[in-house]
């Protein structure tokens, strides 16, 4: 499998970035020669011939305007003529009305004054090609039958009426234009060998270090985290190789974090038995709990139909007591339902802004005559409205719980002092009760399910263990704290909630 996967590997490398880097680059400066030496082929010699015109034509101004200020015969003007005409190779004839040479440049003038002859009387050849006519001058390119050589002729009237005619050989531009793309050739060829043997050192140059980090990925993937990126580049191709060096070492960490996490697996595949185990102890509370008040029913049930006392008090008091203890069933079930849907977040919490001064006094007054059959004195001094944000309804649970636990376990001097604290951004609802301390042991035990401190006691008065439980579970689902503190004389209850307007 291994041989398979570098052969694989190999097969790609054909493909290497380093000819393609080449072939890439060699093939566009080819191009780019290419394309130069068609343009030259194509344009090199209109372009010649073009600028050639421009050259005659200023020629013919110069001339034009010499004779137009009478200058013709002014040292100054001659030299400036021949000046022109030697630099680029123009031959200039111009005679007068009666045929007489006014000014020549070539002593040989007898052509150009045939030539002139010819145009004047209308008798051109056929091989002259007019490129462009003006009101007094005609640009045109001939051929001589003789020398078999193409020229390119202005020829016309001056504006003081003297016949003149302008020639240049057009031989000279095409063997320039001729030997430019042979010379362009041999060069585009030299650069191109120069050229691609750089490209190729510098291809290999960017390559390698892409190599190398092909090599470090394939290690990687063996999970050899020992391969780092070693090559000193300043690039693109340098800031890989860091993050590549990063990531090997996050890998390495990552599956370090995956055998911890391996391991803490194996602990959390203990906590499940132990949580098995706790849904039984659970399921064994909830069967305890319901065994005690359904044998009552079904004992005074049964006392009920069998008459045992026939007597109107004594129905009345069986029946009492049924309801007493169908009650205390129907309230567990709906605690624990309550207590189910905040535990698996089906209860919907909803957020409002409202006065906790307000609430905790209406749960006062509503346990006020309770408190006043058991002789307990209530201490609660505030007045001032409190805005806090919460659920308003789940918050009256939490406080008529505190309030119902405090009642049931009020000794001593028998006071109950309830306080809200207004701090920065909280608001602290406390709720105390002079009577004996939870021990210590029990502390953090008491927001369990069914668990009781006193258990004769909590069954008196006919708690089932769930009231704290639920506390808990409804202070976790507004995301705020609740908790219990000892004292010598009793035991105090707190929970906090948001007291930020904003």
């Amino acid at each position: 499998m291994r041989l398979k996967k570098r052969g694989s590997e190999k097969r790609r490398m054909n493909h290497s970035i380093k000819r393609q880097l080449a072939a890439v680059f060699i093939g566009v400066m080819a191009g780019t020669f290419l394309c130069c030496g068609l343009v030259n082929a194509l344009f090199l010699e209109k372009y010649y011939l073009n600028n050639k015109k421009k050259v005659v034509v200023s020629a013919y101004e110069v001339l034009n305007q010499g004779f137009r200020e009478e200058r013709e015969s002014e040292d100054d003007f001659i030299s400036e003529l021949d000046l022109i005409c030697s630099t680029d190779n123009i031959s200039v004839f111009v005679m007068d009305s009666s045929g007489t040479p006014r000014l020549y440049t070539n002593r040989d003038y007898q052509i150009l004054r045939q030539k002139l002859y010819n145009y004047i009387f209308g008798v051109e050849s056929r091989d002259i090609i007019v490129l462009n006519q003006e009101e007094n001058y005609l640009l045109r390119e001939s051929r001589d039958y003789l020398t078999q050589a193409d020229y390119l002729e202005v020829v016309g009237t001056l504006d003081t009426g003297e016949p003149f005619i302008m020639q240049t050989a057009l031989e000279s531009i095409r063997e320039s234009a001729a030997i430019s793309n042979r010379f362009f050739l041999y060069i585009a060829f030299f650069a191109v060998v120069i050229s691609s043997l750089l490209i190729w050192w510098l291809s290999r140059r960017i390559s390698e270090p892409i190599l190398e980090l092909a090599d470090i990925s394939r290690r990687m993937t063996e999970l050899d985290f020992n391969a780092k990126f070693t090559s000193n580049v300043q690039n693109e191709i340098g800031v890989l190789g860091h993050h590549i060096n990063q990531l090997s070492e996050a890998l390495e960490k990552t599956i370090s974090e995956l055998k911890t996490a391996n391991n803490e697996l194996q602990k959390d595949i203990e906590q499940k038995t132990q949580i098995d185990e706790m849904r039984k102890e659970f399921l064994s509370n909830v069967s305890h709990e319901l065994k005690t008040p359904i044998a009552l029913i079904q004992g005074y049930a049964e006392g009920l139909k069998e008459c045992i006392n026939d007597d109107a008090e004594s129905r009345d008091f069986y029946c009492e007591v049924i309801m007493d203890e169908a009650g205390k069933m129907n309230t567990m079930v709906k605690n624990l339902l309550s207590l189910n849907q905040l535990e698996f977040g089906n209860d919907v919490v909803a957020m409002e802004r409202f006065d906790i001064t307000s609430l905790v006094q209406n749960v006062l007054n509503s346990s006020k005559i309770l408190m006043e059959q058991k002789g307990i004195r209530l201490i609660f001094r505030e007045t001032e409205e409190i805005d806090v944000w919460a659920d308003e309804f789940k918050v009256e649970e939490v406080v008529t719980n505190y309030i119902s636990n405090a009642i049931n376990h009020c000794e001593f001097d028998k006071v109950i002092e309830v306080k809200i604290l207004k701090e920065t951004d909280t608001v602290r609802v406390s709720v105390f009760n002079t009577g004996k301390p939870i021990p210590e042991e029990d502390l953090e035990k008491i927001w369990q399910k069914f668990y009781k401190v006193d258990k004769a006691r909590t069954r008196e008065y006919g708690g089932s263990g769930i009231g704290l439980s639920i506390v808990k579970a409804i202070m976790e689902s507004l995301h705020r704290e609740c908790g219990v503190k000892n004292y010598d004389n009793g035991v105090e209850f707190w929970f906090e909630l948001d007291g930020k307007v904003n």
